[in-house]
This record gives C-alpha cells, structure tokens and sequence, in this order.
C-alpha cells in the first residue's frame, strides 16, 4: 500500500470492553500508512471499559462512513452484544464493504452472532472457544486464525498478533516488521502460565470459577442469538 493510499479501520467500542483488546490492534493499525482509524459506537459519549479506562468514541454507527476494515474487541462486555440488533446490522453492513473483517478475543464471537462465521475457521478466548460452533464456525486453537478475509484471535494479548498479521496483508511484511520494531513487541513473559494448557492447574481453576457468572450468562446469550440466525 503507498503511502498515499488511506486505509479506513473501525474498531468497535463498547461498555466493558477490554481495553487492550482494543488499544493493542489500535496502535499497530494506526501506524499503518495512510491509516485512519476511527472508534466507532452508538454514541460519542465516553465509553467505560470493564476495568475503568475511558474511551471517547470518534464516529456512531450511523455516521460512520465505508470501512476498509471493521474490528471487534472482546471482553465482558460483549454480552449484551450477542443480542443487539444495531450492532449486529452494523456489523453484517460493513462487512460486506470491508476488506478485512477481524474478532479480537471474544469479539469474535459478536461476529458469529452477526452471521458472518458460518463455515468459517475461527478463534476466540480459550474460555469461550467452544461456543463458536453454535454459529457454525470451526473453533481453532492458535493465536492468529485466518479464513480468507476473517482475521480472528485468541485472549487480549493476542490482537496485537492479529493486527501485526493484518498489517502485513495491508501493507507488506516489511512494514508490519517495522511497526513490530517500532512498539518493541517482544514477549518474554515472568510467568509460563498464559494458556490453559501450562497453567498451574490450582490457578486455572482459580480463574475458571471466577469467570463462571460471566460465562453462563454469555453461553445463554450465545444460544439465543445463535437460535435467532
């Protein structure tokens, strides 16, 4: 892509949403050239995410004008999304205008409820992988999954992954490598406990039953939207 060329990403926010689901693909795709990237929600009121940080939406869905990409972040707050017929025809709209289509965590899954994962290869939070067959898409256990235009992902930290991956569509391997460079992404984690698989399991479980409010509601939802398609 030259450097006169824009390239319009939309990133979805939210009420409780996860922030770095958001903010990590937001700093790697505003980096590409040309790039204009916009925050997109029903209103321009400041959105809370799930643990505080607040972020100003810079387009409503109604106003906001053809995407090159369109971009759901995960988090708790996806819940309510799984049944929200505005953002659900949102999403079904611009993604037959868009280039690329890509779920971060379990945005992902908002995705699915939209319609847009059928017979699709995907990934979502290991936590909530299973609940992508109800959509009818394939649930994939990799960091990056990519299915033709579908750009999908793991939990948070992964979309960066995603991003980079998308950048190097975009824009070429080598620019995508000097945006890498550039935000010094290099993981070498204190802690060999980031997947279910090495996690200590006393800590698994730990985390597993503080989830499990969260994810009945959100297996419930995912049912009925599923039901609905």
């Amino acid at each position: 892509m030259s450097e006169a060329k824009s390239f319009r990403s939309g990133l979805l926010v939210f009420p409780n949403l996860t922030q770095l689901d958001l903010t990590g693909p937001y700093e790697v795709l505003a980096r590409l050239p040309g790039a204009e990237t916009l925050l997109l929600w029903k209103n321009l009121d400041p959105v809370r995410s799930e643990h505080g940080l607040t972020i100003q939406p810079m387009a409503t869905l109604a106003s906001c004008p053809p995407l090159d990409l369109i971009l759901v972040p995960g988090g708790a707050g996806i819940n309510p999304l799984l049944e929200d017929i505005d953002v659900l025809d949102f999403l079904r709209r611009s993604a037959r205008e868009a280039r690329y289509v890509v779920g971060v965590c379990t945005g992902s899954l908002v995705l699915g409820a939209a319609g847009l994962l059928r017979g699709r290869r995907a990934g979502t939070h290991w936590m909530s992988r299973d609940m992508l067959r109800a959509f009818g898409a394939e649930p994939v256990a990799e960091r990056v999954v990519i299915d033709g235009n579908l750009f999908t992902g793991g939990g948070v930290t992964a979309g960066i992954d995603v991003a980079l991956t998308v950048a190097a569509e975009i824009a070429g391997s080598e620019v995508a490598q000097a945006i890498q460079l550039g935000i010094e992404y290099d993981p070498a984690p204190p802690f060999a406990s980031g997947s279910p698989e090495r996690a200590d399991p006393a800590i698994l479980k730990a985390v597993i039953a503080r989830a499990e409010p969260r994810q009945r509601d959100r297996a419930e939802r995912v049912a009925r939207a599923a039901a609905a398609l």
